[in-house]
């Protein structure tokens, strides 16, 4: 079933600029006060309003390959709060953390059985 995670923000067009020259999402919809991303048929999106922005939890984004994980790395190392790129045995992933431009965390991972099968 498809949805969409919606988070409110104060920085809207700072972050539109983030998620769409930075890591590369698709703008899904523009409806003015909100927007909506796509990146790879994960929908989320950000609205202003006068409301405290929303930064809590983890915005995961998942990749094919630990080459792609690290691809992601290297582009990305400025906003990185991990280091070094890691395999996780207990879940069997490879990923690090980063932070978009309000303070959110991000996950850019893959699924290292995905990667092998």
């Amino acid at each position: 079933m498809p949805g969409i995670v919606f988070f409110r923000t104060e920085e809207l067009e700072a972050l539109r600029e983030f998620y769409l020259n930075r890591i590369g999402a698709d703008l899904w919809r523009d409806q003015g006060k909100c927007i909506i991303f796509d990146d790879n048929g994960f929908k989320f999106a950000f609205c202003k309003t006068n409301e405290e922005p929303e930064i809590c939890g983890v915005i995961t984004l998942l990749y094919d390959s630990k080459e792609e994980v690290e691809s992601v790395h290297r582009k990305l190392k400025d906003i990185a709060v991990s280091e070094p790129v890691s395999r996780k045995p207990d879940f069997d992933i490879y990923q690090f953390y980063g932070k978009d431009p309000e303070g959110r965390t991000l996950e850019f991972q893959c699924f290292l059985d995905r990667e092998e099968g």
